[in-house]
């Protein structure tokens, strides 16, 4: 039987996979999760996503729903389905009740406060800087 992978400790950088097509959006966000303490990758498509994820997998993916190619929708299920110890935070403009089963939503726009509560619920072993 496989060991599970323990959550990051205090003293190991949480690694962040943010998917959004949009150039502002994934400077912000990556802005705020670097200012929390966070290791991030960025991709602007689904496809690039999914080549990030075969290099190393994060320990939480935000990803937008609306994005070209592959919808944030087709991603999301391929995450769970493919690695599922990596949490998903679901961000986007459009109602909640249209997003995917997830581990947290993130609406945009988004604050630090959010990105920390999000940090928290997601990744268990994260400590705020």
């Amino acid at each position: 039987m496989p060991a599970l992978e323990s959550p990051p400790s205090p003293t190991t950088r949480v690694k962040v996979l943010i998917v959004d097509d949009s150039d502002d959006q994934r400077h912000l966000l990556s802005r705020y999760f670097e200012l929390a303490g966070c290791d991030v990758v960025v991709a602007d498509s689904a496809e690039s996503a999914i080549s990030a994820l075969d290099v190393a997998t994060p320990d939480l993916a935000v990803v937008d729903l609306v994005l070209p190619g592959m919808d944030g929708w087709a991603l999301t299920a391929r995450i769970q389905s493919e690695r599922p110890t990596c949490s998903i935070a679901i961000t986007s403009v459009l109602d909640a009740e249209d997003y995917p089963a997830a581990d947290a939503v993130l609406p945009k726009p988004v604050s630090r406060a959010s990105i920390h509560r999000v940090l928290s619920t997601c990744v268990p072993g994260w400590v705020a800087p």
